[in-house]
C-alpha cells in the first residue's frame, strides 16, 4: 500500500516562491522559502527539485532554503552538451550570483552531493557548511554506473508509468513512498520532447571515459576544507557505510551520520531525521 505522501500537502501553508531566473542564459527553476542563511539543496542524476518537497517546511523555519533544477534537468534549460561535474558546479556558482548570494550552505543528494563536494572543493569561498547525502557510488563500480545510466535512459526514450516508477523504486528502501503522484510527475517531466536527447547528457558521467576526470579521489576531495556532514543510509544501493567511512577520512573536518531504514532518498523516507541533522549540523550542534 502507498503512502500517504503528497508534495502539496507538505507545501500547503508554506511561504514559498517558484520561479525562473536567467543563469548565463539557462532558464533555471528555483523554488525557495525561509529567510536567513542560505541552505541550497542538490537533487541527483534525472532529478527535479520535487525531491526535497518533505523537507521545504521545517528547513524554511532556520534558513533560506533553495532548491533548483540543475541545468539539464526538470524544467530548466537543457543545452546540447554533457553535463559535466564541473559544468553543474558552474552553474550552482552562477545560480548563487544570480540570486545575490554572497555565500552559502550547501546540501546535494546523490549527484547533487558529488556537485556540491567539487564545489566544496575548487570554490571554497563561496560555500560554508556543506552535508553530502548519499553521494552515490564513490568507489565507481561498473555494475551501479552501468544501472544508473540504463534504468535513466529507458524511463525516458522508453517512457511509461511502470518505467519510470521502477527507476524511483530503485532508489527507495521502503517502495511504498514512490507515490502516483511522484511518479506522474517525473513521467512528465521525462515525456518532454528535449528529454530525448538530455538524458544522454545527464548519464555521460556514468561513462569512465567522462568520470575519469571528476572521480571521487582523495586528491581533490583532501581539497575541502569546509566542514563537512557525510549523510548515509543503511540501504542505499549505490554504496555501502564502508564506502561512506572511506569518503570520510579522506574529507578533513568531516562527520559521518548513518540513516537507519532508508534508501537513497532519505530526504523523503525520514525527513523528519533529516531535517534535524541538517539543523543541528549548520548550527555547529554536530562539532
Amino acid at each position: 500500500m502507498q503512502k500517504t505522501v503528497s508534495i502539496w500537502f507538505e507545501l500547503v501553508g508554506v511561504p514559498l516562491q517558484q520561479y525562473y531566473v536567467d543563469v548565463q542564459g539557462i532558464r533555471t527553476r528555483v523554488l525557495e522559502a525561509g529567510e536567513g542563511e542560505a541552505l541550497i539543496l542538490i537533487h541527483g542524476t534525472g532529478g527535479h527539485l520535487e525531491a526535497y518537497a518533505r523537507n521545504i517546511r521545517g528547513l524554511a523555519e532556520h534558513f533560506r532554503v533553495i532548491t533548483y533544477d540543475m541545468v539539464g534537468h526538470g524544467l530548466s534549460d537543457k543545452p546540447d552538451r554533457p553535463y559535466t561535474i564541473d559544468y553543474l558546479s558552474d552553474h550552482l556558482i552562477d545560480l548563487a550570483k544570480a540570486l545575490g548570494l554572497e555565500k552559502f550552505h550547501v546540501s546535494g543528494e546523490s549527484l547533487g552531493g558529488w556537485v556540491a563536494a567539487w564545489t566544496a572543493a575548487h570554490h571554497p569561498e563561496w560555500v560554508g557548511r556543506v552535508i553530502l547525502n548519499t553521494p552515490g557510488n564513490i568507489t565507481n563500480k561498473p555494475d551501479v554506473m552501468q544501472r544508473v545510466k540504463e534504468s535513466t535512459i529507458r524511463a525516458v526514450t522508453e517512457a511509461s508509468y511502470e518505467n519510470v516508477r521502477s527507476r524511483l523504486e530503485w532508489l527507495f528502501y521502503d517502495k511504498s513512498f514512490v507515490t502516483d503522484e511522484l511518479v506522474h510527475i517525473r513521467y512528465g517531466i521525462y515525456t518532454r520532447p528535449e528529454m530525448k536527447k538530455a538524458v544522454y547528457h545527464i548519464v555521460s558521467v556514468q561513462d569512465w571515459e567522462i568520470r575519469k576526470h571528476y572521480a571521487w579521489d582523495p586528491s581533490w576531495v583532501g581539497k575541502i576544507q569546509s566542514p563537512t556532514l557525510i549523510l548515509w543510509t543503511d540501504h542505499d544501493p549505490t554504496g555501502t557505510v564502508e564506502e561512506a567511512e572511506l569518503l570520510h577520512r579522506w574529507i578533513p573536518h568531516s562527520r559521518l551520520h548513518v540513516i537507519e531504514g532508508a534508501g537513497h532518498w532519505p530526504q523523503w523516507e525520514k525527513p523528519e531525521e533529516f531535517n534535524q541533522v541538517h539543523v543541528d549540523f549548520i548550527r555547529g550542534r554536530l562539532d
